[in-house]
């Protein structure tokens, strides 16, 4: 029997979030296994770097068997999907922005990956680090899409744990969008 109830409504029922998911809550649900990049969310240490390592090993995987096009459309559906899954597995959680949710940097990452694609080792560690110090610092723009979501109310708003998905998703979309611009400026230069 699985420590958490699926359909909890948690301001309302008062159980306690989920801080450090596990094996259990990972495979008790499909949204749960996406949302936590098929279990990279649930390192221990910095598992949005994690989840983002493990973006770019399935990237280059996936293009041992996938034509550009194809995975420009698995990019593009790894968003609604992610959104979907980020939303279930938040609500699950009862955390608004838990850290073992990765979703958010694999998809975005994806996005990164699929537009500096081809390049060598060198151009993907950069690309990784600039996405990664995004991500992480937040500046600008990321900071205030991190934010847009975060007053939102689950007790309140019934719509608050698709927004919560929604602002999980945005602020690494937003941070993939800053690293595209960095990188593309640098090429200008």
């Amino acid at each position: 029997m699985p420590d958490f109830d699926l359909h909890a409504q948690p301001s309302a029922q008062g159980a306690a979030p989920i801080s450090r998911p596990g094996v259990s809550f990972l495979l008790a649900h499909p949204a749960h296994a996406i949302a936590l990049g098929l279990g990279s969310g649930l390192s221990r240490w910095a598992p949005g770097t994690v989840g983002t390592a493990w973006a770019w090993i399935a990237f280059l995987a996936l293009q041992q068997w996938l034509t550009p096009a194809q995975l420009g459309w698995t990019v593009l559906l790894s968003f609604p999907l992610g959104w979907w899954a980020c939303s279930v597995c938040a609500r699950h959680m009862r955390v608004l922005d838990p850290g073992s949710i990765v979703w958010d940097e694999i998809a975005a990452f994806w996005l990164v990956l699929w537009l500096v694609m081809p390049a060598g080792f060198v151009a993907q560690l950069v690309a990784f680090v600039l996405f990664r110090v995004f991500d992480a610092a937040k500046p600008g723009p990321v900071g205030w899409a991190d934010r847009l979501f975060h007053g939102v109310n689950p007790a309140t708003d019934p719509a608050a744990w698709r927004k919560a998905g929604l602002g999980i998703m945005l602020d690494d979309l937003v941070a993939a969008f800053c690293t595209l611009l960095v990188i593309a400026a640098w090429h200008w230069w």
